[in-house]
């Protein structure tokens, strides 16, 4: 009996660890660890103490699983390890390269290479074919390709 109630236990901490250190493993572990102390239980209580052990285990799992989605999430502590805020922003549509090839365009950021350029009043995504363009470094834009400008240094 003492065996079972180990392997529980040791299953129930092993689940409740996987909010610390997320990956499947620990969780995988502990449910593997419950699964054997519910086939013990069968083997050494026959049906009826199996029966009941697999209850015992399912009954740990769904108040573990409510505590770690519902309870937690709601206090002060839990909030640390769960997104409580949404992320937001906004998607500039790609520029059309036939309107933007040969403009002059200039880094907001450091492009090492990729980065972000202000084009027309607007921010885009860009790739610096030079490899590297400090901010504020006056760009031509040679093209583009799915959703950045491509750009280089030169002005030829």
């Amino acid at each position: 009996m003492s065996i079972i109630v180990f392997l529980f236990l040791l299953g129930l901490l092993m689940l409740s660890l996987e909010i610390f250190l997320p990956g499947g493993v620990l969780g995988v572990m502990g449910g593997l660890a419950m699964i054997v102390g519910v086939v013990l239980a069968f083997r050494d209580y026959g049906t009826g103490g199996g029966a009941l052990a697999l209850f015992v285990a399912l009954l740990l799992v769904a108040a573990s699983v409510i505590i770690e989605f519902v309870v937690l999430p709601k206090t002060r502590w839990g909030r640390k390890f769960y997104l409580v805020s949404a992320v937001t922003g906004v998607a500039t549509a790609p520029a059309d390269a036939t309107t933007v090839t040969g403009r002059e365009c200039e880094a907001l950021t450091v492009l090492a290479p990729s980065g972000q350029v202000m084009l027309d009043g607007k921010r885009y995504e860009a790739f610096c074919r030079d490899g590297y363009a400090e901010r504020g470094a006056r760009l031509k834009v040679q093209g583009s390709d799915n959703f950045r400008l491509i750009v280089s240094k030169s002005w030829i």
